[in-house]
């Protein structure tokens, strides 16, 4: 098997590609591996389009995204529903939301814990062209993600400072969105809602517990849609029961399991794809069940947590 590694250069504001690069080499001596590709990524889409075209060789292929979570999903989208290919993910961004079921972003860094992790069957979200393997989204969470990007060029805001800073500033603008849910072959239910979420695991936007319940690999989607129904200024008091996962006990929250979700807009809407946004009037979620292998860490104790039912 061939070990690829997808280096983004930007990842985290004092992130060094060609350092990183330098001390990855003798890392991977010190493993015993010798079949080895590195590719440092130098533009948007980059990652996708070096991983997928070696994805379509059929060789047998482990990926690593060394990066944040855009380049998580460059790479995850080349590799999904290929039985060739695995992918692993080496946080070095600023966010890195879908790596913390596994653990603290400090204690996934090192390299050997992915070479010799455990490759699992876990599921992916398709909307559209697109793959998510953490969450999608629309209504004012989305909105929140298409202006997260700004506020991330700031000094001294990391993801989740970003994605605060993002969410007050949306707070001041038009926070409801006119929406109609439909949830597998259930009778569609039209609302103002603040946002819906649709989880294939549980945090988003720097560690908002959005899904606090959802399982990578149990064949469902979380989803959870939040009606606008009380003042904004409410609204905001809620902001840290919202970020704990305590937002499924509130009146206003939908929350329901299922493996297709359709939801249409009055007017464009965002829509956010594991931090990856556009907008339109009508979007799908669907589950794709076991669509990727991923490779769990060997320093966490996932697969253990698995065995017992405590994930």
């Amino acid at each position: 098997m061939k070990h690829v590694f997808i280096i983004n250069p930007k990842a985290g504001k004092s992130f060094s590609a060609d350092i990183y690069k330098s001390q990855l080499i003798p890392a991977l001596a010190n493993c015993g591996v010798t079949d080895y590709d590195i590719h440092v990524t130098t533009a948007a889409r980059d990652g996708y389009e070096y991983a997928k075209k070696l994805v379509e060789t059929g060789e047998e292929l482990r990926f690593y995204a060394c990066g944040g979570d855009g380049t998580l999903y460059e790479v995850v989208n080349a590799c999904a529903c290929h039985k060739n290919a695995q992918v692993a993910a080496i946080p070095l961004g600023s966010g890195n939301d879908f790596i913390r079921i596994f653990g603290k972003k400090e204690d996934l860094q090192n390299v050997a814990d992915h070479v010799n992790g455990t490759p699992m069957e876990f599921d992916l979200i398709k909307c559209g062209d697109e793959y998510a393997i953490n969450q999608c989204s629309m209504g004012l969470d989305a909105e929140v993600c298409a202006k997260q990007g700004d506020f991330k060029k700031l000094p001294l805001l990391s993801g989740e400072g970003a994605y605060t800073a993002s969410l007050l500033y949306c707070f001041i603008g038009k926070m409801k969105q006119h929406f109609t849910i439909q949830i597998d072959d259930e009778p569609p239910f039209t609302d103002d809602v603040l946002f819906c979420y649709v989880g294939n695991s549980r945090w988003y936007g720097g560690g908002y517990q959005a899904a606090p319940k959802a399982l990578t690999y149990d064949g469902l989607l979380d989803m959870v849609v939040v009606k606008k129904d009380v003042p904004r200024i409410k609204l905001l008091g809620l902001i840290n029961e919202y970020k704990a996962g305590k937002h499924l006990a509130w009146e206003r929250t939908v929350f329901k399991r299922g493996k297709r979700v359709t939801v249409k807009s009055d007017k464009p809407a965002a829509v956010n794809v594991d931090g990856e946004c556009h907008y339109t009037t009508e979007e799908t979620f669907e589950l794709i069940e076991k669509g990727i292998t991923y490779v769990v860490p060997a320093c966490s104790d996932f697969m253990e947590r698995v065995k017992n039912g405590t994930v």
